[in-house]
């Protein structure tokens, strides 16, 4: 049967810019049939419709998730969880304690995620030596928080083929000491062993996708993104378009280096939905993580090691070509840049691509992260209708590591939303879950207040207003996505994405946004998640 719902006694706030609230919201079946006041939504009505009155809380589009790793986020959850790991016996402690839990064997694989050094009390990578008393009979590996390093023991290393003699990647490090492979593994090296790892059951995967999507729903999410499809999760992708599992929109990105191969086997589903599944373009790496140090920058870090500039991942003829391809093909490219040179490679060598082929297509190019994009570059931004998607969360959470790495001044230049906003660049906000959970309300109250964990107020001139942070979670979430038409708004004729919250965003202090809490998410006019 058609749903129809009237909504009706609260605040429906729409984001049209004619028209920021109404006095009541209709929908049937997938999408809204009516905005506006109470007796013009009756009169659309049928007399099966079901008045919900929304009790003064507040009903608004549905947040927009533009970059994630769906499918990592779900196997975070069959693994060792080190985000409230304080120091290296609490990892030990931890991982020791999911081994003896969840009864694994003697040679099976073991994977912890979550640990970071900047907050450990050591200040450094856990150690060969520490993993391998803590998983003695185990391959295992310690993945950090930012998703581009980690460490192995003996038995990950001797699985893997990692011995003394491998020699370096370009983008990468296997870290070597005294004559020794200290397990350490940093951006390319690590990603391609990690990619090698074998792969959890299939119905434990499944499982985990299930409880991965009830936690994007709880937080109001209705579109997610899986940024990095690479050839290993064809088979995950295949299996949820021939199913019906999925009650949330996921759009995938593709590894730009198998593309060809790729395309091939979501043909189905290239820049148009099945069963809530799209590949909405490609992707590709510049660089690596602020707080870990491998962010490619024009400036030196502040530190011990003088003139460490950290390093790019891509030679300018590689980009070319995957940025050619990208417009060829006329599909968008979310690229990760989170320093300021490895945002200087992007620029430039797009600019030069769009020039040298006359290639009018405009496929929205993304600057994923866009932590140190600086001022001076905007302008080209601007130009070349690129489209920074900034992790902002990064203000409060590494904050004050961005202060110690950067010092004050420069560490008070990431995340340039207010100014991106006077240029008129159209910019969004993400959370890069696993790194962090998708919490928009945490990420708008970051971008409106700019404190770090430690209280500074960092980039106090880089403050937006509440409603402008809430855009770039919805309206220009959706334009991103190219969806602008179908999402992001409360409109007749747009897709029925909605979430009530306990209290508005924009009419709480900034500092209480936090506290908004999630009362019920839905997705074409279907509950998905409502809180107990």
């Amino acid at each position: 049967m058609s749903c129809e719902k009237l909504y009706i006694n609260g605040d429906i706030l729409t984001l049209e810019d004619n028209e920021l609230y109404v006095e009541a919201l209709l929908v049937k079946g997938r999408k809204i049939q009516k905005v506006g006041t109470k007796e013009e939504c009756e009169a659309f009505a049928s007399d099966k419709v079901e008045v919900v009155d929304l009790k003064g809380k507040t009903l608004m589009p549905s947040f927009i998730d533009t970059h994630s790793h769906f499918s990592g986020y779900a196997i975070t959850l069959t693994q060792v969880d080190l985000s409230e790991a304080k120091n290296f016996e609490q990892i030990k402690q931890y991982i020791q304690s999911f081994i003896k839990k969840n009864n694994i064997s003697p040679g099976e694989w073991i994977q912890a995620d979550g640990y970071d050094h900047n907050f450990l009390v050591e200040k450094e990578h856990p150690n060969l030596e520490l993993l391998n008393e803590a998983a003695p009979n185990n391959p295992l590996v310690c993945k950090h928080k930012s998703g581009h390093m980690g460490v192995f023991n003996s038995l990950g290393l001797d699985k893997l083929g990692i011995t003394i003699e491998t020699p370096n990647f370009e983008g990468g490090i296997i870290a070597k000491k005294d004559g020794k492979i200290t397990g350490y593994l940093e951006e390319s090296a690590y990603i391609y062993y990690i990619k090698k790892l074998p792969m959890i059951s299939n119905e434990e995967f499944m499982e985990s996708l299930i409880k991965a999507q009830q936690g994007y729903a709880s937080y109001g999410i209705t579109t997610v993104q899986d940024g990095f499809v690479a050839e290993e999760l064809a088979p995950v992708f295949q299996y949820l378009i021939q199913t019906d599992i999925l009650n949330i929109d996921l759009i995938g990105f593709i590894d730009i280096t198998n593309a060809k191969e790729l395309k091939e086997k979501f043909n189905c589903c290239l820049k148009e939905y099945k069963n809530h599944i799209k590949i909405g373009g490609y992707k590709t790496f510049l660089d690596g993580s602020p707080q870990g140090r491998t962010a490619w920058m024009r400036t030196p870090y502040l530190g011990e090691e003088k003139d460490y500039y950290a390093y790019g991942t891509q030679r300018d003829e590689q980009l070319q070509a995957n940025l050619e391809l990208a417009l060829k093909d006329n599909m968008q490219i979310l690229v990760h840049c989170n320093g300021d040179a490895a945002c200087e490679q992007y620029i430039n060598q797009y600019e030069k691509i769009k020039k040298k082929y006359e290639i009018e297509n405009d496929i929205r190019p993304v600057i994923i992260h866009a932590q140190l994009l600086d001022r001076d570059q905007l302008n080209r931004v601007k130009n070349l209708n690129m489209i920074p998607s900034f992790f902002v969360a990064h203000v409060y959470y590494w904050g004050d590591i961005h202060i110690q790495n950067y010092g004050f001044e420069r560490a008070s230049r990431i995340s340039l939303a207010k100014d991106a906003l006077d240029k008129g660049i159209i910019f969004t906000f993400h959370q890069d879950s696993p790194v962090i959970k998708p919490n928009m309300l945490e990420t708008i109250w970051c971008a409106v207040n700019r404190t770090t964990k430690d209280g500074i107020l960092l980039g106090k001139d880089e403050r937006i207003s509440p409603m402008e942070a809430l855009k770039a979670v919805t309206k220009n979430a959706a334009y991103q996505y190219f969806e602008e038409n179908i999402k992001g708004t409360l409109k007749e004729g747009k897709l029925a994405d909605l979430v009530i919250l306990d209290k508005n965003i924009l009419k709480v202090k900034p500092s209480e946004i936090r506290g908004i809490k999630v009362v019920e998410t839905i997705k074409e006019g279907k509950t998905i998640f409502k809180r107990s």
